[in-house]
């Protein structure tokens, strides 16, 4: 276990070293290897936490969506998450049907290997960006802005 906490550590510190050279703002949790910021976008704000997690030697980025899908637009939502997820290189929303929470997660694993500042860069970026694409859609579709089948147009367009 200790190995475990030394490693996650030596992640953390790799993933504070690429924010510091890169002049970015965020807070950090290094008791719970956590750290939050956020980015601004075209629409909605991006707030976002990155974790090193020692138990399953990952590190995982977790933005949910700043509103919940209304309740009688939840099963429209679940379906364009799949519709959503399935076009997506890397990442996943992922779609809490009892409270309508989105959130998107990205994981890499550093088990028996090293990460380096290039690919926490990457997992920001590339995460921003698709909350970004995305966000509008589904609050669109939350609100009633825009169908289930406009949302699949505008995803398969």
């Amino acid at each position: 276990m200790a190995e475990d906490m030394r490693k996650a550590k030596e992640v953390f510190d790799t993933l504070i070293r690429m924010l510091d050279n890169r002049g970015w703002h965020y807070e950090k949790d290094e008791d719970r290897l956590l750290i939050a910021s956020g980015v601004r976008s075209e629409d909605l704000p991006i707030q976002f936490i990155v974790v090193v997690n020692p138990q399953q030697q990952v590190v995982q980025f977790l933005s949910r969506l700043p509103f919940k899908v209304a309740e009688d637009k939840r099963i429209d939502a679940a379906i364009a998450a799949c519709v959503v997820n399935y076009r997506l290189c890397d990442g996943s929303f992922d779609y809490d049907i009892e409270d309508g929470s989105i959130t998107f997660r990205l994981t890499s694993s550093y088990r028996e290997s090293t990460l380096g500042e290039d690919l926490f860069e990457y997992m920001i970026m590339v995460s921003a960006k698709t909350v970004d694409r995305f966000n509008d859609k589904f609050y669109r579709l939350s609100e009633g802005m825009m169908t289930l089948q406009q949302l699949i147009e505008e995803v398969n367009s």
